[in-house]
C-alpha cells in the first residue's frame, strides 16, 4: 500500500513539473550583451505609496553586461549616479533586440538610502474636483528625468506630505 502511495505521489509530481516546464525558459547572456532591466519588484517595496504606476516604464536601458556571477546573475553597466546595486537576477533582465530603444534610458531618481523616489520638478497644470462634498486640488506633476508625456495627477496634500520641503517652491 504504502508503495503504491509512493508511486502515485511521484507520477503527480512527474506531470506537474512538465507542465510547469512548459513555461520556463532558459536565458543566458554574453558579456557586452545589452539588456533592459525590470525594476517594479523595487518599486513595489519602495514605492507603495505612491499612486498611478501602472502606467510607469517596466524596463529601463539597455545596459551593458560586464560580467557573469554565478548560473543566474549578471553584472550591469549602470550610471554612476545609480545608488541600486548593478547585480542582477536573470529573471529582472531582457535582451535587447535589434536596434531600436523602447524603453527609458535612464533610472529613475533614488534618495540617499537607494530607494527610489522622484522627486517633482513642474507643476504643468491644476484642476479642482469634489470629492465628498470637498474641493479637492489636483495638481499634473512632471517628475525628474520624465518627460512631460508621463506627469500624473496628484493630490495637493499628498504632494505636500511627500515632499514638505517642496511647498512653496515648486507646488
Amino acid at each position: 500500500m504504502l508503495q503504491l502511495l509512493r508511486e502515485n505521489l511521484h507520477r503527480a509530481q512527474n506531470r506537474m513539473k512538465k507542465y510547469a516546464d512548459l513555461k520556463r525558459t532558459d536565458r543566458e547572456f554574453n558579456i557586452g550583451d545589452f539588456v533592459y532591466l525590470r525594476l517594479q519588484p523595487y518599486r513595489q517595496m519602495s514605492l507603495s505609496q505612491r499612486h498611478n504606476l501602472k502606467l510607469s516604464p517596466r524596463f529601463y536601458g539597455p545596459f551593458k553586461i560586464l560580467q557573469r556571477i554565478g548560473s543566474v546573475a549578471y553584472k550591469l553597466d549602470l550610471p554612476s549616479t545609480s545608488l541600486l546595486h548593478p547585480v542582477f537576477h536573470v529573471s529582472q533582465l531582457k535582451r535587447q533586440l535589434g536596434t531600436r530603444v523602447a524603453a527609458a534610458t535612464h533610472l529613475p531618481p533614488t534618495d540617499s538610502h537607494g530607494v527610489l523616489r522622484p522627486e517633482p520638478v513642474h507643476v504643468l497644470n491644476r484642476r479642482s474636483r469634489k470629492v465628498r462634498n470637498r474641493a479637492v486640488t489636483d495638481l499634473l506633476i512632471q517628475w525628474q528625468g520624465q518627460p512631460p508625456e508621463d506627469a500624473t495627477w496628484i493630490p495637493y496634500h499628498q504632494l505636500a506630505l511627500d515632499y514638505p520641503h517642496l511647498v512653496g517652491k515648486v507646488f
